[in-house]
C-alpha cells in the first residue's frame, strides 16, 4: 500500500495545490532550480514567470509538481517531456489532451491518488446542518462501495454555501450510473480539476517569483 502524500497548501478549501513526499522538507519548493526566476521588466510578462519556472525546472521536480494536479504518472511524464510551453494556454491545452488520452490503468491510478488526499471528504467542510453532513457522509460511503474509488467533482466556481448540496446531489445522481458511464464522468471531472490545479499552480509560482 503506497504512502499518502502530504499537502503543503490546498488549492481551495477542497482541492490540493501542492503535494510533497515525506522525504522532501515541507519548505522546499518542488519547482526550485539553479536558474533564478526572471524579474518582470518592460520585456517580460509577469504572468509568465510561473510558466518560466515550470519550463526550466528539472524533469523530476516538474513531474512531482504535475502529480499534485493529477495522480497519473503517464500524464505527468507526457507534460514534462513536451516542455517548454510558450504560454499558459498551450500548457492547459496539452494537459487537457493528455487527460483525454488516459488509459483505464492511468485513470485508476489518478483516482487512487485522490483517495490518499489527507483532507475531509468532498463537501464536508462546507456550511450545512448536521443532518446534511450525515447524509453526505453516507452518500460518499455508498459511492465508494459501488465504484471502488472516492467521489470526484470539480467545484470551481461553486459558492461555499452551495457546495454541500452540490456534492450531495451529484453523488446521488451518479450512483445511478453503471460502472462504464461513471468512469467516463469521473475522468472528465478529473480533467477539469487537473486544469484548475495546474492553472493555479503556475499562477501561484508567478506571484512568488515576482515578489
Amino acid at each position: 500500500m503506497p504512502a499518502p502524500r502530504y499537502v503543503a497548501q490546498p488549492l481551495s478549501t477542497y482541492f490540493r495545490l501542492w503535494s510533497i513526499p515525506p522525504s522532501r522538507p515541507h519548505e522546499e519548493d518542488p519547482l526550485a532550480s539553479d536558474i533564478p526566476p526572471q524579474r518582470p521588466d518592460a520585456r517580460t510578462d509577469p504572468s509568465l514567470l510561473g510558466l518560466h519556472r515550470f519550463n526550466e525546472a528539472d524533469s523530476g521536480a516538474a513531474e512531482e509538481a504535475l502529480l499534485a494536479c493529477c495522480g497519473s504518472h503517464r500524464w505527468a511524464l507526457r507534460l514534462t517531456a513536451h516542455r517548454p510551453y510558450p504560454d499558459i494556454e498551450s500548457l492547459l491545452a496539452a494537459a487537457s489532451e493528455a487527460s483525454y488520452d488516459l488509459r483505464p490503468a492511468d485513470l485508476a491510478e489518478a483516482l487512487a491518488d485522490e483517495s490518499w488526499m489527507p483532507q475531509p471528504l468532498l463537501g464536508m467542510r462546507a456550511p450545512g446542518s448536521q443532518a446534511a453532513h450525515t447524509a453526505l457522509r453516507a452518500a460518499h460511503a455508498a459511492y465508494e462501495a459501488r465504484f471502488g474509488h472516492v467521489f470526484v467533482v470539480c467545484l470551481e466556481g461553486v459558492d461555499p454555501e452551495e457546495m454541500l448540496d452540490t456534492v450531495l446531489s451529484s453523488i446521488r445522481t451518479r450512483l445511478a450510473n453503471d460502472r462504464d458511464e461513471e468512469r467516463l464522468i469521473a475522468a472528465e471531472e478529473l480533467r477539469r480539476i487537473a486544469l484548475t490545479r495546474l492553472e493555479h499552480l503556475v499562477a501561484t509560482h508567478a506571484a512568488a517569483a515576482g515578489r
